[in-house]
This record gives C-alpha cells, structure tokens and sequence, in this order.
C-alpha cells in the first residue's frame, strides 16, 4: 500500500489529526488537504501519482509527417533504394517538411513494425577506417555478379571514388577482363580526370603481380602517374567501401524486374547509378549526395605522368599493322607496322603529336605527327626505344 493511502486513511479513521499526520510522515498540511479531497472525489485510487505529461506538445510529430515518413519508407524499400531514417529526413527536407530527429524517425518506423531486427554486428569502434580527403585521389574497383533470367551469370564491374563515394562508373560485362577494366578506366579518366591512385584487390584483371611482370591495366597506370594499391590477400575489408557499396547495388538490383538480357541490365545499372549519385544522400558525407560531394572539393592529381596533359586512347594493332584515330569528326589512320600486329597499345595525343606504346612491355612502338589534312600518318620514330623508366617503374 502507498504511503499517501496509509495517511489518508490514518486521518479518516481518525487515528491521526492533519497536523499530526504532517509531522510524523514529513508532508505539508495543504497537501494533505489535497489528497483528502481527492480521496473525496474519487476514492482510494485517486490517490495514486498521476502522469505530468502536458496535455498538450507543440513539438510533436504531426500525424501528416508520421504517414508521410510511413510512406517513405514503403517507397524506397520497393524500388531498392536506402529507406533508413537519415535518407527519409532528407526527403522530408527536400519536400519542404520539418523533418524530425532520426531518432524519433526510427522510434516511428519501429512502432509501425517496419524495423527488421538483424544480428548483433561487429562494433564500429573496432575498424580502423581510412578515408581519401579529395576527390579522384583514390578510386576503389571491384567487381560483382547477378544473374539474368535465364540463369547467365554478369559481372558488373563499378569505380567509386574513395573520398564521396560518387559512382564513376558501372558496367556489366561477360565476363570481366582485362581488356574491360583498361577501358573502362580510360572512358571514366576522359570523363572526371585521371586520379591519384586505385585501390583493388589482387584479381588477375588488376594485376599480374602474383604471377611475375604487370598486366595493361598495370602498364597504363604507370604510364599516367597513378599510384598502384592492392589490398592484402584474403581482407577485403581494405577494399571496404566498394565492398559495402555492392550490397546497396544488390538491394536494388533485387527489387527490380529480372533483366532478360547484359543491354537491360546496363539501363538498371545506369538508372541506379543517377540515382545514387543526385538522390541519394550518404550518411558518410554528413547527408550530401556522392554527386555534391565529388564536386565540392577540388580534386587531386597523379603525382606524375603525363595523363592530365594527353587525350588518351586503348586499342589493338590491327592485322595490316595500323591503327585508327578519329580526330575533329575525320578519320585518320596511324602506321606503326606489321610487326606490331595484334599488340595492345595506349595513344597519347596532344596538340600536335600521338606517340603510341605497347602496355605489355611500355615499349614506344611510334611516333606520329598531327597533320589534319591527310588519313595516314607515318610512323616517325625510326628506332624502337623504351618508355623512360621514370614513367613505368612507380
């Protein structure tokens, strides 16, 4: 029994005067007259302490914004994207609502039994995390696998830049090889600038360092002054961004239709990457989207070679010895020889010289002079050298 139901009835047995009951229980007379009305008014129970909670909050979530974080929520898990409370806030903002704190977001979405419990995870605290503080200073690659509907297996192969997270590229391929990644790396350096450095793992289309010399990607990478890191064997959490990164590919991959064919895959892969980079935002990035992050900052440069300065072009020696060039909307065509028939080369173009070189040995296979007004340009290099060490030995 409560203390103030012991008093109360003391005081109406009459066992206990008010100014008694007072001294011996350490309460105010006034406040035991309170209690003595209640007791009047509603019985023992009225005794019991009532809620302090304002009847009304002006601050409180409006059942407006509580169905809309609702709907959100149901929204964005349907077409795959983040639906977490940071993503659904900056919807709210971006739709000119007052969002809540994240907390009470998820306090909503747990009381509407939209929170999934997971398995206790790994603390944060105990990674040691890295991150690159410019923009194009470190791009991590990786690739991975879905299916389409008849079961073919897809490597889709993604560039993310380190320091926002912006997507650079995404493709799907079948399967992922040496000669993609070199082309792909080049389309995305013509489109955001050469970076820095790469981080990947030891896969055989990265490098050949496992198995003795380097491979193109290798080769090409020296020869634009991009530094070259590769995570130990066996820890991909060194590659953990890219890592993290395919399981939010997945989760939209999932809640689309099964693509029938590589052309239907790229169009999901190219809608997602618009949407991941301009409207999605990360929480790593303090709530920016990749996009605002990736061109907010200036971005850093190789440390040295000669990518900044040269458009740069990936081909094959074609079986009469030539390669072909297209130049202000004209094709030209290049003379190395035939004894370079079928070699894999890197074009480096300037404004008024292309000097082309064979990415499996960095050998200079030529050197061609500008000359707009004619389709064959002759190979003015009359002895073979090799690219300075300087550019291949970083």
């Amino acid at each position: 029994m409560s203390k103030y139901r012991v008093v109360v009835l003391k005081i109406v047995a009459k066992q206990l005067t008010v100014t008694q009951a007072a001294a011996q229980y350490g309460l105010s007379r006034m406040h035991l007259y309170r209690l003595l009305a209640r007791y009047r008014a509603g019985g023992l129970d009225a005794l019991e302490p009532g809620s302090r909670r304002p009847a009304t909050n002006p601050a409180a979530t409006s059942d407006a914004v509580r169905d809309r974080i609702i709907q959100l929520r149901g929204t964005l898990s349907a077409a795959g994207h983040d639906a977490g409370p940071v993503t659904i806030a900056w919807h709210l903002e971006r739709e000119g609502r007052r969002a809540p704190s994240t907390s009470t977001i998820r306090r909503i979405l747990t009381a509407a039994n939209l929170v999934i419990p997971e398995p206790r995870k790994r603390p944060k605290s105990s990674y040691v995390r890295f991150e690159a503080a410019q923009p194009n200073e470190t791009w991590q690659s990786d690739f991975t696998h879905w299916a389409l509907d008849d079961g073919q297996d897809v490597e889709i192969l993604n560039w993310l830049d380190d320091h926002s997270r912006f997507l650079i590229a995404c493709t799907a391929h079948t399967p992922v090889t040496g000669d993609d990644v070199v082309t792909t790396f080049l389309t995305a350096t013509e489109q955001h600038g050469v970076p820095a450095s790469t981080l990947t793992d030891n896969g055989r289309v990265f490098t050949a360092r496992f198995g003795g010399g380097r491979n193109a990607f290798e080769y090409l990478l020296a020869a634009l002054g991009v530094r070259q890191k590769n995570g130990s064997p066996a820890h991909p959490q060194t590659q953990g961004k890219i890592e993290r990164f395919h399981q939010t590919l997945k989760r939209f991959l999932a809640a689309q239709p099964v693509p029938t064919s590589i052309t239907e895959l790229q169009t999901q892969l190219d809608r997602f990457r618009e949407h991941y980079n301009e409207h999605r935002p990360h929480r790593a990035r303090d709530r920016a989207t990749p996009g605002a992050a990736y061109r907010a900052t200036p971005k850093a440069l190789p440390a040295g070679g000669i990518g900044a300065h040269y458009r740069l072009r990936y081909d094959r020696v074609d079986t009469e010895g030539h390669v072909s060039l297209r130049r202000a909307g004209r094709m030209h065509h290049l003379g190395l020889g035939k004894p370079h028939r079928g070699k894999r080369i890197l074009a480096l173009i300037d404004d008024t010289t292309v000097t082309v070189i064979e990415l499996a040995t960095g050998e200079i296979l030529s050197e061609h002079t500008i000359d707009p007004t004619r389709g064959y340009w002759r190979n003015q290099r009359q002895e073979p050298g090799r690219w300075p060490s300087s550019q291949t030995d970083l």
